[in-house]
């Protein structure tokens, strides 16, 4: 769930404003420790942002506590921006269909950009360039095509969400998908 710092401050600011300045927290989530260092650096709302290191395909347990600290069992809304490929190609199907079900167990509301497929072939290709070998996983995937597809069925039939909208395609023709649990 990786979120730039100045996404993270504008939507917190656009909270505040839209709730009346209630209890607005986020927590941005990264792999990247460096992208995350950075992120607490820079960070101008050190009392409503957050940003951590955590790998959500492990242990969660910090988020549970992190919800725990605010009197919560979930979060309201999660943002999924440009992750689900990379999770899929370097955990696998199952990475991908346990990242979205922690996701859905966790939120009220998900809003999700699946890479599409293309995306897929071209870091393959990119490692190929570089005369690395593919992804482990790449060639054994059996979630292919319309990713995006894929993902709105799993969250549907597996895990008690319902698509409430598609807001249409980003620049990259990454679907924009938000959910919501029944």
């Amino acid at each position: 769930m990786p979120m730039t710092l100045e996404l993270s401050v504008a939507l917190y600011k656009h909270l505040v404003e839209t709730q009346g300045g209630t209890n607005v927290h986020l927590l941005g989530l990264d792999l990247d420790e460096t992208l995350i260092r950075r992120a607490q650096e820079n960070n101008p709302l050190q009392g409503g942002v957050t940003f951590a290191l955590l790998d959500i395909t492990g242990d969660c347990a910090p988020l549970r506590e992190h919800l725990a600290h605010h009197e919560s069992s979930s979060f309201h809304l999660t943002l999924c921006l440009a992750v689900t490929m990379w999770v899929h190609l370097n955990h696998g199907d199952a990475g991908l269909l346990r990242l979205l079900s922690r996701l859905a167990e966790l939120s009220r509301h998900l809003l999700l950009e699946a890479q599409p497929w293309k995306c897929y072939r071209s870091a393959a290709r990119r490692l190929r360039k570089l005369g690395r070998s593919d992804f482990h996983h790449f060639k054994n995937l059996t979630v292919r095509g319309d990713v995006s597809e894929h993902a709105r069925q799993h969250l549907e039939k597996h895990c008690n969400m319902e698509m409430v909208r598609c807001f249409g395609s980003t620049a990259w023709d990454r679907k924009l998908l938000l959910f919501k649990r029944k």
